[in-house]
C-alpha cells in the first residue's frame, strides 16, 4: 500500500469511529435495511453494452489529492442529470460520486443530491475500511459500493462483500494488479474494476488493464479506471473487448459534462 493510501485508510478508521460513536452499527444498519428499492447497477451497465454503446460509470467528484480543485461550479444533481442525458443518444449508464471529505471534498449529501435528481444507479465511491460504511452506503441512498482490494485482506473483502449483497447492493471489488485481480477473482461479484494507476509510482499506463483482462473470466464484467481521456484511448479498450469504463476527471472540467461524455465514447 503507498503511503497516501495509508494515510487515507487511517484517516477513514478515525472517521468511521468517530460516527460509530454518535450513532451505533445497529442503528445504522437497521436503516439501512429498511432502504430496499435499489436500483440494478450490473443490469445497467449490460444494458448500455447490449445496445452497442460503451457502459460508462460517470463520476462526480469535487476535487482530487493530486489535482486539487476540479470544478468550483459544483452543483451535483445538475452533473448527473446532464450525465443521464448525454447528447440524447449517448450518456452513462451509472454514476459514481466521491463521498470522501477530507482528501476528495466529498460528501454522502452530494450522493443523495445526484440520486434524487436521476434515475441511474449510484455507486459509493470511497474507501472502505469498515463493515459500518457498508450499511452506512445503503441508508444514504448507494446502489453500489467499491471495496479496494489494496485497502482490505481477504476476509474483509468477503465480509463487506456479503453484507453489500444482502442489502441488495451491488460491489465493484478494485484491483491494481495481477495479485490484487487474483483475489478479487474470489468473491461473487462479477463486477471487477482495474485502476491503471501504478500505487508505487502514480504512472498511469492502460496496459494494466489490457494485462488483466486477457485472464478474466468470461462471467465477470471489467470495468477499467483512470487515464481514459480521448476517444483513441476508449477505442483501444473497445477494440480489445474492454466495454465497461469509470471515467471522472476528463470530464468534470467540461461546462457541459454529459455532452463531453457524449463525445468522448461517441463515434
Amino acid at each position: 500500500m503507498s503511503d497516501i493510501l495509508n494515510k487515507i485508510v487511517q484517516t477513514k478508521h478515525e472517521e468511521v469511529a468517530r460516527r460509530r460513536s454518535k450513532t451505533p452499527l445497529q442503528a445504522v444498519r437497521e436503516d439501512a435495511e429498511r432502504r430496499v428499492m435499489t436500483r440494478g447497477f450490473e443490469a445497467a451497465l449490460r444494458a448500455k453494452i447490449v445496445g452497442g454503446q460503451a457502459a460508462v460509470i460517470a463520476e462526480i467528484k469535487k476535487a482530487s489529492p493530486s489535482k486539487g480543485l476540479l470544478r468550483e461550479d459544483f452543483i451535483p444533481a445538475d452533473i448527473a442529470q446532464s450525465y443521464a442525458y448525454g447528447d440524447g443518444r449517448i450518456s452513462a449508464a451509472c454514476l459514481s460520486v466521491l463521498t470522501d471529505e477530507s482528501y476528495f471534498q466529498g460528501s454522502a449529501d452530494y450522493l443523495k443530491q445526484a440520486r434524487a435528481s436521476c434515475d441511474l444507479p449510484v455507486l459509493r465511491k470511497d474507501f472502505m475500511v469498515d463493515i459500518y460504511q457498508i450499511y452506512e452506503s445503503r441508508a444514504m441512498g448507494a446502489d453500489c459500493v467499491l471495496l479496494i482490494a489494496a485497502c482490505l485482506d481477504d476476509a474483509q473483502m468477503a465480509e463487506f462483500e456479503a453484507a453489500a449483497r444482502s442489502l441488495d447492493m451491488a460491489v465493484l471489488v478494485e484491483a491494481h494488479d495481477s495479485t490484487e485481480m487474483q483475489r478479487a477473482l474470489k468473491l461473487k461479484t462479477p463486477l471487477l474494476g482495474v485502476n491503471n494507476r501504478n500505487l508505487r509510482t502514480f504512472e498511469v499506463s492502460l496496459d494494466t488493464t489490457l494485462d488483466l483482462f486477457k485472464d478474466l473470466p468470461a462471467d465477470r464484467l471489467l470495468v477499467t479506471e483512470s487515464g481514459i481521456t480521448t476517444q483513441a484511448d476508449v477505442q483501444r479498450m473497445r477494440d480489445a473487448g474492454v466495454q465497461a469504463f469509470l471515467v471522472g476527471e476528463a470530464l468534470m472540467r467540461a461546462k457541459e459534462p454529459g455532452e463531453a461524455l457524449a463525445r468522448l465514447f461517441g463515434d
